[in-house]
């Protein structure tokens, strides 16, 4: 079961448990309830509001799930998230084989989680009618640890292509003016979500990371996996402002979470795009442990729905 991810968006809510469901309910008047979720049908909870408030029995049972619990900004990027201590019943061993993994390694997944970024961009680019030559070019030339930082130089020449010369990537952009880069940070939050979930149901540590090395940054691998999961984001943000929508909405919002659950193509056939990371974490843990050779990364291309309704549009 892949789960659902939850967003709470508005004011003034409270969140708690009873009998196996997450209650919503409002902290005013006659405190309505507002609805339930199953909690073993949720994959994350996404907490992009002012003045809400949960109870720890639940978040104790999300934890217990493996459901990461994400606190958002204003700007709607993740600035703290809530994710279990045991994630796997092999957590010890992989965990362990991850501390131990040799230099050449991780940059050899680092240089296949960069070529398969650069792919998938180029993809996005296809999708978008823009020339896609500069960054498969980039892809064929990736090397064990990417030591020429060709993810950088990619994606200069990739946003530009994208979303036109003037725009800017602005993590921090917030207001009602941020537009695209305000759609851009809520879908990573949303993604970020899932592949912390994959990382951790994997039993790898988070903080251990393939390139990311920021000291403050408890999500370092985390960052490292989503990598080339980030262009499926981008291109259905482009798709959105082509219509016309280029401002966080609770339609834009939901449009963003549903590209987690269109099918990518694989090796193995169709898969839902959260499945797809989950097997990619679990085959980083099956590199480190000497069972594989190489990650489980989708075919360059794009999740089968989001092509469909590029082409309808």
């Amino acid at each position: 079961m892949i789960g659902r991810i939850v967003e709470v968006a508005d004011d003034r809510r409270h969140l708690f448990m009873s009998r196996g469901f997450m209650v919503v309910q409002e902290t005013e008047g006659e405190r309505k309830e507002l609805g339930q979720v199953p909690l073993d049908d949720i994959a994350a909870v996404i907490a992009n509001a002012h003045g809400l408030s949960y109870t720890n029995n639940l978040l104790v049972a999300l934890a217990e799930r493996g459901a990461p619990f994400v606190l958002c900004a204003a700007n709607h990027n993740a600035v703290g998230m809530l994710l279990p201590i045991q994630g796997n019943h092999y957590q010890a061993k992989r965990i362990e084989a991850q501390i131990a993994a040799s230099q050449p390694t991780h940059k050899r997944l680092w240089a296949a989680l960069v070529r398969s970024k650069l792919e998938q961009q180029a993809a996005a680019l296809e999708a978008a009618g823009r020339p896609t030559a500069p960054l498969n070019q980039l892809a064929g030339k990736v090397k064990s640890g990417d030591p020429e930082n060709l993810e950088a130089h990619g994606a200069r020449k990739y946003w530009g292509l994208l979303f036109g010369e003037d725009f800017r990537r602005d993590q921090e952009a917030t207001g009602a003016h941020s537009g695209l880069n305000s759609l851009l940070n809520y879908g990573y939050t949303v993604l970020r979500a899932a592949t912390a979930r994959a990382v951790v149901a994997a039993g790898l540590h988070p903080s251990i990371g393939l390139h990311h090395s920021n000291d403050s940054n408890a999500m370092r691998l985390v960052d490292d996996v989503m990598e080339p999961f980030r262009p499926v984001i981008d291109l259905k943000v482009w798709q959105l402002h082509s219509q016309g929508e280029s401002y966080i909405t609770p339609d834009t919002k939901r449009a963003l979470v549903r590209t987690l659950y269109d099918d990518m193509q694989t090796p193995s056939g169709a898969t839902p795009v959260m499945v797809c990371l989950q097997k990619l974490a679990v085959s980083i843990a099956q590199v480190y442990l000497g069972e594989k050779e190489k990650p489980d990364l989708p075919l360059q291309g794009l999740p089968l729905m989001l092509a469909s309704s590029l082409r309808d549009d």
